[in-house]
């Protein structure tokens, strides 16, 4: 049931669809917002896509072309060819976005963030290896989601923190959420990153230890936030408004009823509701804000964090980003 279950998820969590997904057919002149999403840590934005009739604006004042993405480096693409007006962003594929060809998003919501009795992403050893620090990592491969990602690049934080050189010390390998159990406990790699729902599954098996986390290097730090183009935000804003506020909304039932989390999570990704039941909305998953307000703060120190390592060719002002009456919490 196990390897079904993770076949299901892993499925789901690389799968890119090249089909939309619209609310309910509405009169010509609704406008309509296109949005992109991906899996995990979205819950907001399934539960209007799977229950848009516990949204009373979504569909008159407003209505949704839904797309979904693999990343929110593609989503970042996207919205610079005009193809979406509101997407999933980490801080490092908005950033480089904005500063390799000019993308500028409004930071609207905040979807998922690490901070103190939350989850962070961690990287795991076997449990009886002899790889205790950093120091022991030196000379050995190390698994990553993805290069380029906002995970990768606050590992790489992280090894240079503790003297590492990630090009000459190390070997990083791509190995994807998925597969990394698998890679370390086969010895593929001798440390790989871990997050739920694959933390749940790997912690029931057992044979495995955390060595470091995200939150060694930031914390608090914002994982991934919603942005809307700043053009279509400023024609628009009584549009972006009423999406804001229907995200915040969808948090605030999901946070009432966390069983309706996992039900619509579950819908998404067609694994089993018993799997997201175990750790969504709990100190097992990602700190989640009841009014899904931005953690401006974090998002600069790590836009700080890249540039400071070289990471970023640009120093960026979180001010730039920022519309205060579009904002999470719109009343």
């Amino acid at each position: 049931m196990k390897t079904k279950v993770k076949a299901l998820l892993a499925a789901t969590a690389t799968a890119t669809l090249a089909t939309a997904v619209h609310a309910p057919a509405v009169a010509a002149d609704v406008p309509e917002l296109r949005v992109g999403w991906t899996i995990p840590a979205e819950e907001s934005k399934y539960l209007m896509m799977k229950r848009p009739e516990l949204f009373p604006d979504l569909g008159k004042k407003y209505t949704i072309k839904w797309t979904q993405f693999q990343g929110t480096s593609p989503m970042v693409q996207a919205m610079r060819a005009d193809v979406l007006d509101c997407a999933t962003m980490a801080p490092m594929s908005m950033a480089q976005g904005y500063i390799e060809s000019g993308l500028k998003p409004y930071i609207v919501a905040q979807h998922a963030a690490e901070e103190p009795g939350s989850f962070s992403v961690y990287w795991a050893v076997k449990e009886d290896s002899p790889i205790k620090s950093a120091q022991d990592l030196k000379g050995k491969v190390i698994g990553t989601n993805a290069y380029g990602s906002g995970v990768y690049y606050h590992m790489l934080l992280w090894l240079k923190e503790n003297g590492l050189d990630p090009e000459k010390d190390v070997k990083i390998v791509e190995t994807g959420f998925p597969p990394s159990a698998d890679a370390i406990r086969s010895g593929r790699v001798d440390a790989g990153p871990m997050v739920p729902p694959f933390t749940v599954l790997n912690e029931e098996k057992g044979g495995l230890r955390p060595l470091f986390k995200l939150l060694d290097v930031q914390n608090p730090n914002v994982q991934i936030f919603e942005g809307c183009s700043q053009a279509y935000t400023d024609a628009n804003p009584e549009v972006v408004k009423a999406y804001v506020k229907d995200l915040q909304n969808a948090m605030a039932k999901l946070k009432e009823n966390p069983a309706l989390a996992a039900e619509v999570t579950s819908e998404i990704t067609r694994a089993p509701a018993a799997v997201f039941s175990k750790y969504l909305l709990t100190p097992k998953d990602f700190h989640r804000e009841p009014n899904m307000q931005p953690n401006i703060d974090a998002i600069q120190e790590t836009f700080d964090l890249y540039h400071e390592a070289g990471f970023l060719k640009e120093s960026l002002d979180i001010k730039e980003f920022v519309r205060d009456d579009i904002i999470a919490p719109v009343k």
